[in-house]
């Protein structure tokens, strides 16, 4: 028997990112977002949901650029505290003790100390309400060499990702596997998957 909470948004988990980009004069900005996901594998391409009063909003629609910088259980704290101060007011960077990084190929800085950063252009921008859809295009992908496993690709054990529960407004530690893609359900449909599917979706 399930109950009805109303037109809510409790999916779960939601990812945790902090977007960078840079405001009209130039100064490194951060935001901590979790109405974001991948949206597109041909390109490569990431959307970020942005609440239309934020710095951000403007700043992403004023550059068509921004990065995914995804976070770990040691930068917890940090990475919380870019979701609770407007960068109207605060030096996230300096208040943090994080490092902007100007990326090469995008208009938008990107934390150092950050294990993963997606380097993004806006492909497109979609309104829904109070949040603007902001569709970047995956120019670059850079990880630490230190959390890339055997295949050469971010481990999650080794980045030690964020998610995060809307429902109750809490952080999360990933969890234990509990087996591989297309592969785990194998046994319930008795039929050969596809190998080379690389993607839910």
């Amino acid at each position: 028997m399930k109950k009805s909470l109303g037109a809510l948004t409790p999916a779960m988990p939601l990812p945790v990112w902090v977007i960078g980009s840079y405001g009209g004069d130039g100064a490194p900005c951060l935001m901590t977002a979790a109405w974001c996901g991948v949206c597109c594998s041909e390109p490569p391409c990431v959307a970020v949901a942005v609440r239309n009063s934020r710095l951000t909003h403007a700043n992403i629609a004023a550059r068509g650029a921004f990065t995914v910088n995804i976070s770990s259980e040691r930068y917890a704290a940090e990475t919380d505290y870019c979701g609770l101060v407007s960068g109207r007011d605060t030096d996230k960077f300096a208040a943090t003790g994080l490092t902007a990084v100007g990326s090469e190929l995008v208009d938008a800085p990107y934390i150092e100390e950050f294990p993963l950063v997606l380097e993004c252009s806006v492909q497109k921008t979609v309104e829904l309400g109070s949040h603007t859809l902001f569709i970047g295009r995956v120019v670059d992908a850079k990880a630490d060499t230190a959390v890339l496993g055997e295949n050469g690709m971010p481990d999650m054990a080794r980045v030690k990702p964020l998610a995060c529960s809307p429902a109750d407004r809490n952080y999360y530690a990933v969890g234990r596997l509990l087996g591989g893609t297309y592969s785990l359900g194998r046994g319930l449909t008795g039929k050969k998957t596809d190998d080379n599917n690389k993607e839910r979706g």
